[in-house]
């Protein structure tokens, strides 16, 4: 049996149901489960992490990026431009992305989360340009060794057919659904303590067909996984809903089955008072992107309101050339301080955020094995030293986001170390940065 003790941690923020807050107390780990948590635990063959001097969190869990993005940071022509202008930018070279790229870019975003404390991550890969397939992004996880949601994305509609992207990144319907069949078939795992789930997600309202997003749908439900796509994200979008479909974006998806507790909608920043009450009766999720809505000026998504009427909301990143970071600490930090700008000082707590990062988006991507620190939960945690600079001074070290740190110390995933001592220890980051770094200087010239 594999055994790791973290011991005497200056303070454990379980985000259990009672919201326990514990001090100078332990964590065994067996084989991936939290076994025990509680002060003077049996260290007897486990594994030691002195936690002294550090705050122990639930990991974060990251519900909507497109990690292939991570090589198209701050592309000059898209860093001032909406959404759909800087789609336009982007999409060129993207399509000039194949298997490598892929692979090396989700592995460039999956180690930045990481030391942001992110255990878990969904991603939304919904173009396959010169042979990329869904593979390359799971294979670059696993070596990683966060806990993945991949999620098979599509677009299908290109420009000669009124649609958004270039002809050359979309696919023919028949053979999207053929291999959201394969992916799912191949890697998706629906047991406790998985680490690898795959989902559906048609890319969007302006990029699909109707007939699309209702297939996936229906190919979801039979096949038992979840559904993701973006909704509502800016006024153009809501516009396009309205000139082509003669609806808002909620009357779209819930007339083509896209509502209910299998189904999360990223933005959904321009989500209206009745679609708030239809994701709350249908039990919709929503992966609430604060720096990426703000970077592309797309607004204040409606969180507070979406919290009070009971939906479900997690975080996301977006992708990195929308943000142009992946640091998932910021993102619990900028959805805490936007709802204080547009509702006041006390819209949202530092542990209400921190909340959302972590059971919140358990919660989205339907882990009800994830988010929590107690007994039976999976052993998914990120441990930050508040003895540093950063959290000096601080009177409440619960206060992660208000005080720092923003790096964590370790991070623990299925009792597994991710990072040690602030450096991600399954791969060589230096190697990676200098491969991404020449993929970057290939796609430029």
């Amino acid at each position: 049996m594999r055994k790791t003790l973290i011991r005497n941690a200056h303070t454990i923020l379980t985000m259990d149901d009672a919201r326990r807050e514990l001090t100078g107390c332990d964590i065994l780990i067996e084989d991936g489960v939290i076994s025990q948590v509680g002060p003077g635990l049996d260290a007897s063959g486990a594994e030691i992490i002195d936690a002294a001097g550090a705050l122990v969190t639930p990991g974060l869990i990251n519900t909507h990026h497109h990690l292939y993005q991570s090589l198209t940071r701050a592309v000059p022509g898209g860093q001032d431009a909406l959404l759909f202008g800087w789609l336009k930018t982007l999409y060129p070279i993207w399509a000039r992305f194949g298997p490598e790229e892929m692979f090396v870019s989700t592995q460039l975003g999956l180690a930045e989360l990481a030391l942001s404390g992110c255990t878990q991550s969904s991603d939304h890969l919904y173009l396959y340009p010169n042979g990329a397939r869904l593979d390359d992004t799971i294979a670059a996880a696993g070596e990683v060794g966060l806990r993945f949601h991949p999620t098979r994305g599509a677009m299908s509609i290109g420009e000669s057919d009124g649609g958004l992207p270039p002809d050359s990144l979309v696919e023919r319907e028949a053979e999207i659904l053929d291999d959201m069949i394969r992916v799912v078939d191949a890697f998706h795992d629906p047991g406790a303590g998985a680490m690898v789930r795959v989902g559906l997600a048609p890319c969007s309202p302006f990029s699909v067909s109707r007939e699309l997003m209702r297939d996936a749908a229906v190919l979801a439900r039979d096949k038992g996984v979840r559904l993701h796509t973006h909704l509502a994200e800016n006024d153009e979008d809501i516009a396009y809903s309205e000139a082509q479909f003669g609806c808002r974006p909620g009357q779209y998806a819930e007339d083509l089955g896209w509502t209910g507790d299998d189904v999360w909608h990223a933005h959904c920043v321009k989500l209206d008072a009745q679609e708030i009450d239809l994701f709350s009766r249908t039990g919709t999720g929503v992966a609430h992107c604060p720096c990426s809505n703000c970077r592309l000026g797309s607004g204040i998504a409606p969180v507070r309101a979406m919290r009070d009427a009971g939906v479900r909301v997690g975080l996301g990143v977006d992708g990195s050339a929308s943000n142009d970071a992946g640091s998932l600490i910021d993102e619990a930090r900028q959805a805490m301080l936007l709802q204080r700008v547009a509702l006041g000082a006390d819209a949202m707590s530092t542990r209400e955020a921190l909340e959302i990062a972590t059971r919140g988006g358990a919660a989205v991507l339907g882990r009800d094995d994830c988010g929590v620190i107690a007994v039976g939960k999976r052993a998914d945690l990120a441990l930050w030293d508040i003895t540093g600079i950063e959290a000096a001074g601080s009177w409440d070290p619960a206060a992660l986001l208000l005080a720092g740190p923003r790096r964590v110390r370790d991070l623990i995933v299925e009792g597994r170390q991710i990072v040690r001592d602030g450096r991600v220890v399954t791969i060589d980051t230096e190697k990676l940065a200098a491969r991404a770094n020449r993929l970057v200087a290939r796609l430029m010239a």
